[in-house]
């Protein structure tokens, strides 16, 4: 939190599971606050010392998402932090080796094992994934072109084997109940 650019890139990174090239490609006319969205339309890519600023790599990369109330809040005082900004100015004017340094500096100084910058999108599913949603609703928040993607992860899914046994014994009992009832 010493360095808000850094907190506030990594806020959005986990709790979006956006790429960093997306990340690095947001201004704030990417937000609408009162809707709680966040447009990803644009990535951003430095080329011989260039910014170069492309559309994404395919068309449901091109995606609307919805930010948490807490993440709205952070991003909007964060943007008030940054003097007269303009609507598409990049909010995030930092380079993919400065968020590799600030991974390297956290995890030294917390002890943590360092990972890798797109794992915090890994985290991202990982954490949809344990809180239930399909992954029909996960590619749809990344922007996976396939389905077949998401099911990269498909061993962090829970088995439904055994909640399905227990709904039809439920089912058959409840059946049963009311067989013996009417007796």
């Amino acid at each position: 939190m010493d360095k808000p650019v850094s907190y506030y890139a990594f806020e959005m990174l986990y709790w979006c599971g956006i790429k960093l090239g997306e990340l690095l490609a947001r201004t704030p006319s990417d937000f609408d606050f009162q809707k709680k969205k966040l447009r990803i339309n644009k990535s951003y890519q430095g080329i011989k010392k260039q910014d170069v600023i492309t559309e994404p790599k395919t068309k449901k990369s091109n995606r609307i998402i919805e930010i948490p109330d807490f993440l709205c809040d952070e991003m909007q005082d964060y943007l008030n932090s940054l003097y007269e900004i303009q609507p598409d100015e990049r909010i995030f004017p930092i380079t993919k080796s400065y968020l590799h340094h600030e991974m390297d500096r956290g995890s030294k100084e917390s002890g943590v094992k360092r990972i890798r910058i797109h794992d915090l999108r890994h985290s991202h599913v990982s954490l949809l994934i344990e809180m239930g949603f399909s992954a029909v609703a996960i590619a749809d928040r990344l922007g996976h072109e396939s389905i077949e993607i998401t099911y990269r992860y498909a061993h962090l899914f829970p088995s439904k084997q055994q909640e399905m046994a227990h709904k039809l014994n439920d089912l058959r009992k409840d059946g049963d109940e009311d067989v013996s009832k009417k007796s």
